[in-house]
Order: structure tokens, then C-alpha cells, then sequence
């Protein structure tokens, strides 16, 4: 059993990345629980919370082709709650191929019976 939920919020996981790439509000919001709280660079060391201050980007003009691959996935479960770490590989063409990565952890929480993304981390590497 908790094989196939760390498969199915590895697969939902996924889903939300891809959503980030292709600037899909719909799907991100559709995964995300209203009251997401989350440290990443964009915020300068704050603590954001709600979807308003990650709705800004989704609304800046597309870019090309990109793709996100997470590096060696860890999913812990606890009860209700799963906590992904990994580090996102996310690959783009500039005036060539390039990949940035970064470390993330995301947590998930099943709440009548839907996983939502609640919070996350994210940090450059090296």
C-alpha cells in the first residue's frame, strides 16, 4: 500500500511540474491547496502563502521548450501526509540545450481522499 501512494504523489507530483512548465494556472491551482505555504528564491527567504504570489509568474509570457525531471525521487508517507524530496532537473534550449537544478521538497496532503499540494522548498544547488 504505501508503494502505490508514493507511485500515485510521485505521479501527481509530476502532474505539477509539468503544469509549472507549460504555465497550466488551471492544473497548478486544480492541485494545489488554497492555503499553500512555500520558500523558494523568488521570495527572497519569506515565507509566501496562498496561490497569489506563484499566479504572478504563470502569467508571464511563455517560454520555449522545457522539460523537468526529478532526480532520484525519496517519498515518506505518514498517514495522510507524503513528503517528496528530490532534486528537479529542468532542461531548456537558450542559445543552446541547458539544464538548472534544484532541490526541492514538497509536501502533500490527502484530504478526502485528494492529495493537495501544501507546501513546498526549493534551493539552488551548488
Amino acid at each position: 500500500m504505501a508503494d502505490a501512494t508514493a507511485d500515485e504523489v510521485l505521479v501527481l507530483n509530476q502532474r505539477l511540474l509539468d503544469s509549472i512548465l507549460r504555465g497550466d494556472w488551471a492544473t497548478y491551482a486544480e492541485l494545489c491547496d488554497e492555503t499553500l505555504t512555500a520558500f523558494e528564491p523568488e521570495s527572497r527567504g519569506q515565507l509566501v502563502e496562498g496561490l497569489a504570489f506563484h499566479k504572478f509568474y504563470f502569467d508571464l509570457p511563455a517560454s520555449g521548450p522545457r522539460r523537468a525531471t526529478m532526480s532520484s525521487p525519496h517519498v515518506r508517507v505518514l498517514g495522510d501526509v507524503a513528503v517528496v524530496s528530490y532534486v528537479r532537473l529542468t532542461q531548456r534550449i537558450d542559445d543552446g540545450p541547458t539544464t538548472a537544478a534544484v532541490a526541492e521538497t514538497r509536501v502533500w496532503h490527502r484530504k478526502a481522499g485528494s492529495w493537495r499540494h501544501v507546501h513546498f522548498h526549493r534551493s539552488p544547488v551548488g
